[in-house]
């Protein structure tokens, strides 16, 4: 059977959408569900390492959130940094496109940059006069369902502990709920993906087999492939960690050393190669992010486990709650 987008949505009420962070961040509700007996339990992110092994590998995505949003002197262009082809010349998105034609200058700050070209995807290169200093122009680039402008506390909190590898535009938000203290005492490693603009695209298309996935950087260095292999158990930190995961297992469940990039879809039904549990935050409606959760465990579970969250009332997305599914 084709499945729709439209069997991977659920009602959510707005005032659950959490758009910002609480002050602790290992204070966030964890829903657990048990894919082989099908139970719900309701647990706090505090009880994540009662539920570790002594063989399992945690796997974290160390990409560190750039702020990738600005906004033209005057206030009528907004661009999105995609790709920095090199440190003056980038590929945006931008909007309104229309206004963004090629030879069109913008000023930033004190840069003037010139729209040299017009990729496939509509983004376009911006061409500046002098490098710009982002960390003080940029702004992060919040999710729309946020509703709000970033503001200091978020250079900080979209942004997981051990972030070191600067390239991202979103942030792997699983990773948000860990403390220092807390992986001190547990075993882990890093790979790198970088999560692009794509991560907020809706699936457009009917049936979730049309739909044209977006690719995304990553690299798995060789002592992470060796720690992932020896482990009992592999508990992937979010669906960034599940793709580079699954999209290098397709090749060889043994993993090695790799640099490249990935535009697996992992929807129903799915084989899973290398993941064995999965920690996850609550996901948009006809996501395909919530595709992937329901490949991992059953479709009718994982909605029951999002109603039942809705009617317990848990923080949905970035900056919400989270699930540990095993």
């Amino acid at each position: 059977m084709d499945l729709r987008t439209a069997d991977f949505d659920y009602h959510l009420p707005e005032e659950l959408i959490a758009s910002r962070p609480l002050e602790n961040r290992a204070a966030s509700r964890m829903m657990v569900i048990d894919r082989k007996t099908g139970t719900i339990e309701h647990k706090m992110f505090a009880d994540f390492p009662q539920y570790m092994r002594e063989d399992d590998m945690i796997v974290l995505n160390d990409t560190k959130v750039i702020p990738a949003r600005f906004h033209s002197n005057d206030g009528k262009i907004e661009m999105v940094l995609t790709d920095k082809l090199s440190a003056t010349e980038w590929s945006c998105l931008v909007r309104p496109g229309k206004k963004m034609k090629v030879g069109r200058t913008v000023e930033v700050a004190d840069a003037t940059g010139t729209v040299v070209a017009i990729q496939e995807n509509g983004n376009r290169i911006i061409s500046w006069d002098k490098e710009l200093d982002i960390d003080e122009v940029g702004h992060l680039a919040l999710p729309h369902y946020m509703n709000r402008e970033d503001d200091k506390a978020d250079r900080d909190r979209y942004q997981t502990v051990y972030a070191r590898e600067e390239g991202a535009i979103a942030a792997p938000t699983a990773g948000l709920h860990f403390t220092p203290e807390m992986l001190a005492k547990l075993p882990h490693t890093f790979l790198t993906l970088h999560v692009g603009v794509g991560t907020f695209r809706p699936v457009k298309a009917e049936y979730i087999k049309d739909h044209d996935m977006h690719s995304e950087r990553y690299h798995l260095s060789a002592q992470s492939a060796e720690k992932i292999n020896q482990a009992g158990r592999v508990i992937s930190t979010g669906t960034t960690c599940t793709r580079v995961l699954e999209s290098l297992g397709k090749v060889n469940p043994t993993l090695s050393e790799a640099t490249g990039e990935t535009d697996i879809f992992i929807s129903p039904p799915y084989d899973f190669q290398v993941v064995d549990c999965l920690l996850t935050n609550f996901h948009l409606p006809q996501s395909t992010l919530i595709m992937l959760v329901s490949a991992f465990a059953d479709r009718d579970l994982i909605l029951k486990a999002y109603n039942e969250a809705v009617a317990h009332k848990y923080r949905f997305f970035s900056y919400g709650d989270c699930m540990l599914i095993l």
